[in-house]
């Protein structure tokens, strides 16, 4: 998206800078400049546009290509305009400006990028194209997530113009953010927000972002409340609001968060059942998880997937609902790609000194893979003991010997049933 509207904005500039020599010769070029300044601060003195009068036609041809979908003709013809000899350098920036744009249509933004560098190295265009262009190249960066080479860029752009606008700082907190360097960040954000008559949402969220990173859930919180309360529906503030309630450990206020926005009609997607029964889960709400999670179920706004059977198995058991974990869980084990759930299985039938089906899921963990075995084989051996199977036992236990996590306790059974 940002990509798609770089494009535009090159071609709006482009379309100014084709057009705005052959305006300015009927007008008072001074007094226009000055109006239509949009850095006027800028240390570049302002060049004075000459044209090459043989390269115009040959010019007037490519700008009318750029504003096709021919991407390639427009890339061929700004290519031969940069090696025209009679071209003067306006002509250069230009095509080179063109060339930056088609270079983004085709989704080739180092090549864009070099094409604006040539654009600004030719220095033929007036400040207001020269710079933008410059700002440009920080944006290209910033999307293609070279958050270093954005910032160089953009603080050359800013020491250039000496602009001081809002959204050019908050551009610079953003790529700051980008870089880890929390610190900074917060003092563009800050600056921006409170430079701006209107400033963007994104800022607030942004800053918002920098607080969290940085374990200021109080600021982070009071940013998110603020802007909650312009707009109390927007999810992802009550996403964001209920995370930072939870990081301070205010889980009280998280809950409450997402039970205002379930009773609202506000939680209609998979994301939201998860994090509303997630964060049940945690504050150790399982009666409240386990609903959540049927509910979810009921509506299909959850899937019946690994995920959500893990989960509803996990609320069950730790809310000692035994035979609901039970079935929950036998149908995560038939979701999972290996036999981890099968193994958690395994330790609550043995629990229940189901034995035989202990066993049964056991097997079924071992010959999917897991992690530590060793825990595999202790829960078999105690299930071959339940089974009167002693010699399987034995074997389990001695195999479980094996491994470095349970070999102690492993060690332990084996001498209790009496084997050296």
């Amino acid at each position: 998206m940002l990509l798609r509207l770089l494009k535009i904005a090159a071609l709006v500039v482009l379309a100014f800078t084709f057009v705005q020599p052959a305006e300015a010769a009927r007008r008072d070029k001074k007094e226009e400049a000055k109006e239509a300044a949009m850095f006027p601060n800028a240390v570049r003195a302002e060049p004075e546009i000459k044209q090459a009068k043989r390269a115009q036609k040959k010019l007037k041809e490519l700008y009318e290509l750029s504003q096709t979908d021919d991407t390639d003709k427009t890339v061929a013809a700004a290519e031969e305009m940069l090696e025209n000899k009679v071209a003067g350098p306006y002509e250069r920036s230009l095509a080179a400006q063109i060339l930056g744009v088609a270079r983004i249509d085709q989704d080739d933004y180092p090549a864009a990028i070099a094409a604006f560098e040539r654009a600004l190295t030719e220095n033929g265009l007036a400040n207001n194209q020269h710079y933008q262009i410059m700002y440009q190249i920080s944006q290209l960066y910033l999307s293609d997530e070279d958050y270093e080479h954005a910032l160089v860029w953009l603080d050359r752009f800013m020491a250039e113009t000496k602009s001081d606008k809002p959204d050019h700082i908050a551009m610079r907190g953003n790529a700051l953010y980008r870089m880890e360097r929390y610190p900074e960040a917060e003092q563009a954000l800050r600056q921006a927000i409170s430079a701006s008559e209107n400033p963007s949402t994104a800022w607030y969220q942004l800053l918002m972002a920098t607080y969290f990173e940085t374990e200021q859930m109080d600021k982070a919180a009071l940013i998110a409340e603020e802007q909650l309360a312009k707009n109390p529906d927007d999810k992802a503030l009550i996403r964001n609001l209920s995370s930072i309630y939870l990081n301070a450990e205010q889980n009280d206020k998280a809950v409450a968060l997402l039970e205002g926005a379930k009773a609202r009609g506000l939680l209609t997607e998979e994301r939201d059942y998860r994090q509303l029964y997630q964060l049940y889960h945690y504050a150790e709400k399982e009666a409240e998880a386990i609903a959540t999670i049927e509910e979810g179920l009921a509506k299909g706004l959850l899937k019946e997937d690994l995920d959500t059977y893990r989960a509803l198995g996990e609320a069950n058991y730790f809310g000692e609902r035994i035979p609901q974990a039970i079935d929950a869980y036998k149908k995560a084990a038939t979701f999972a790609k290996d036999g981890e759930m099968a193994l958690m299985l395994g330790r609550i039938l043995a629990e229940e000194e189901r034995w035989k089906e202990t066993k049964a899921a056991i097997n079924d963990a071992l010959a999917k893979g897991i992690r530590r075995k060793g825990d595999a084989y202790i829960v078999l051996g105690a299930a071959e003991f339940g089974l009167n199977n002693r010699d399987a036992g034995i074997a389990a236990y001695r195999e479980a010997a094996k491994y470095p996590e349970t070999e102690s306790m492993a060690k332990s059974w084996l001498k209790q049933a009496g084997v050296k």
